[in-house]
């Protein structure tokens, strides 16, 4: 069964539910605001936990880019070792380097030994080039998943915004049947009170007052379950005291872009296919790096070593006599691997058809999506259209009705059919021009237009 709008809502509110008392705006805290919905989509921008974690993310990628793009620099290390021997020696005869004068006894010698050393890969195949150039890759995508996300909060921002536009349309219609049904109360108790109209009709235009206020409240207590739930998606802390702007007018749709036009837009612009195509990429220099592995390998090192032992003369004259330096290259030719390398090559050209089937269904499900949203938007416009219809025809029997009613000429349980077949009717207008203004948003956005009202 497809989930309804609430549903996805709270679908959405649960998943950043347990985490958000963490990244709530301390500045906020007890302060009253009222926001448009473009800034209720930058602040969810900014201050969205999924949003936030995928942004670190891409640094971390940025850091590995960085990383791979050093492994062409030589490494260079030192090292230093001390060590000290005691031992009994021998007057005039040798030990290990060691020995004394003047009998037998026993003797502490020290010696050390110094080296810096380097080693730089020369050649490897381009594992190194195509490593840099796959993790550029990487940054790129991981930049364009923090896109893609923002462009799913977006989404869900204004559909929780406009819940609640329809939320207080509803209010101001629903106050004024009020208003109307107590001034009808009012004037059929003057009637009953001087005998012109049975106590019956009294009691019908009574409970039809309270049954307009019972809608009333439900429709208040709508608005703020809804203000709670976009309080709640934009990680507000739970004392701000929150609401959203209402636009002066809502425009009717004119004109709507033509299905390839915007289908196209999407597949150029959006994330989700870039991503995608960037995925194939990074997947063909896999392929290069693995293929690497059948090609030589030149490395070079340099070191300078020296040392000194304690039984053996000047610290410095030694340091400077035990001097080396030495410079070397190495050649490794792999000649037999035991089908790894293969095995490797292949796994990864796997991995470049897995890629490009991802590709291809992410490019599909964009254009789906993008279908989806011009058939709703037709189907929006169209319900539109008549529910205007049905709604001024209603509207103006309605009218005729309380108007029948003041003079003493209507039926009152006539009067109450029309009035709940003008309820019925009201009530499908606002859900339908909201509707309307919600797909355009949704399909405009598809083609790279900013939603605002």
């Amino acid at each position: 069964m497809p989930l309804n709008r609430k549903q996805i809502i709270l679908f959405f509110l649960f998943l950043a539910g347990f985490s958000r008392l963490y990244a709530q705006d301390s500045t906020l805290v007890g302060k009253t605001i009222s926001w448009d919905l473009v800034k209720c989509i930058d602040y969810a921008k900014k201050n969205n936990i999924q949003i936030n974690s995928l942004r670190l993310s891409a640094q971390t990628s940025q850091q590995q880019y960085l990383l791979a793009k050093a492994a062409r620099l030589p490494n260079l290390s030192g090292s230093a070792s001390q060590d000290f021997e005691h031992a009994k020696t021998n007057g005039g005869n040798s030990n290990n380097n060691s020995f004394t004068t003047g009998g037998t006894g026993s003797g502490l010698t020290a010696s050390g030994a110094y080296s810096l050393n380097s080693n730089v890969t020369l050649y490897n195949g381009g594992a190194i080039t195509n490593n840099i150039q796959q993790t550029n890759l990487q940054v790129q995508s991981a930049n364009l998943t923090v896109l893609q996300q923002e462009n799913d909060v977006t989404l869900q921002i204004t559909q929780a915004y406009l819940t609640i536009l329809l939320d207080k349309e509803n209010i101001i219609y629903d106050t004024d049947l009020v208003n109307t049904s107590q001034a009808q109360v009012k004037l059929e108790q003057q009637r009953y009170d001087v005998g012109s109209v049975a106590r019956y009709a009294l009691i019908q235009l009574q409970a039809q007052h309270a049954t307009d206020q019972y809608t009333l409240t439900n429709a208040q207590n709508t608005e703020r379950g809804d203000l709670l739930t976009l309080k709640q998606l934009l990680l507000l802390p739970s004392d701000v005291n929150f609401d959203v702007i209402k636009p002066d007018t809502i425009v009717p749709i004119d004109s709507v872009a033509e299905f390839h036009t915007v289908e196209q837009l999407a597949l150029n612009n959006f994330p989700d296919v870039k991503i995608g195509q960037l995925g194939v990429k990074a997947a063909q220099y896999s392929v290069d790096i693995a293929r690497a592995g059948y090609k030589p390998t030149l490395t070079a090192g340099a070191s300078l070593n020296s040392g000194y032992l304690s039984t053996q003369g000047n610290y410095f004259n030694q340091l400077g006599n035990n001097f080396n330096q030495q410079l070397g290259f190495n050649l490794t030719v792999p000649i037999f691997t035991k089908r790894i390398v293969k095995t490797q090559v292949e796994e990864a050209k796997i991995q470049v058809d897995q890629a490009q089937l991802n590709l291809k269904n992410e490019s599909i499900t964009l254009s789906e999506t993008v279908e989806r949203a011009y058939i709703n938007i037709q189907n929006a416009q169209s319900q539109y259209k008549a529910a205007l219809e049905q709604y001024n025809y209603n509207k103006e029997g309605y009218r005729i009705a309380s108007e029948q009613l003041k003079v003493g000429v209507a039926n009152t349980v006539d009067f109450l059919l029309q009035k709940n077949l003008f309820i019925q009717a009201q009530q499908a207008f606002i859900q339908a021009k909201y509707n309307e203004l919600l797909t355009l948003k949704i399909y405009d956005f598809y083609r790279g237009v900013p939603i605002k009202l």
